[in-house]
């Protein structure tokens, strides 16, 4: 996340939105990313999403680790390095959602959001997952947000890339089970016929 700001061609639209809510709070990005990963988890109540470890993490450490790379890198002027920061950005962004989810240590409360709507709707991920980036986008634009030709690019890229991932590394269960759940052993073989 803080790659793509820095890479100053628009914010994804969760960004888009704590940016607008840091512009009226006077908050930094970060912080307010902590404070609404945490507001999110209260939508997992009706969805039946149980947090994990990695769900606690994600609420604490991405806002940290935002605030601390835009502290550490310096921004970027040329329009070619910002490109393939961009790709690079979203790429890395869906690669992690993959990875994260398919520990098994529960999603953070966005992509908890995402397979809980997956789960309860048999919607495809990458329907569900484009929505709520487009709905998150307009709230933040309305906030005044700033976004993009990068903006547009995550929204569209964010749903298929975390699909495509997930399937990778494994972490999209049976619909009849949650993301989180491993699937039962099979029975050992008795020997009767």
């Amino acid at each position: 996340m803080g790659l793509q700001l820095r890479a100053g061609l628009g914010l994804e639209p969760w960004n888009v939105f704590n940016q607008g809510v840091a512009r009226h709070t006077g908050l930094t990005i970060g912080t307010v990313t902590i404070a609404t990963g945490a507001l999110i988890l209260l939508l997992w109540i009706p969805l039946r999403q149980r947090p994990g470890l990695g769900t606690v993490s994600n609420v604490v450490v991405l806002g940290l680790v935002m605030d601390a790379t835009l502290a550490a890198v310096p921004e970027v002027h040329s329009l070619w390095v910002r490109v393939p920061l961009l790709a690079f950005a979203i790429t890395l962004n869906s690669t992690a959602t993959g990875l994260y989810i398919s520990a098994r240590y529960g999603p953070g409360p966005r992509d908890g959001l995402m397979t809980g709507l997956h789960l309860r709707t048999g919607r495809p991920v990458r329907l569900v997952r484009t929505c709520i980036e487009v709905t998150v986008l307009a709230a933040g634009v309305l906030m005044g947000g700033s976004f993009g030709v990068g903006t547009v690019a995550y929204a569209l890229a964010i749903g298929p890339l975390a699909q495509f991932f997930l399937r990778r590394f494994g972490g999209l269960g049976h619909p009849a089970r949650g993301p989180q759940e491993r699937p039962a052993p099979a029975p050992a073989a008795t020997g009767a016929v």
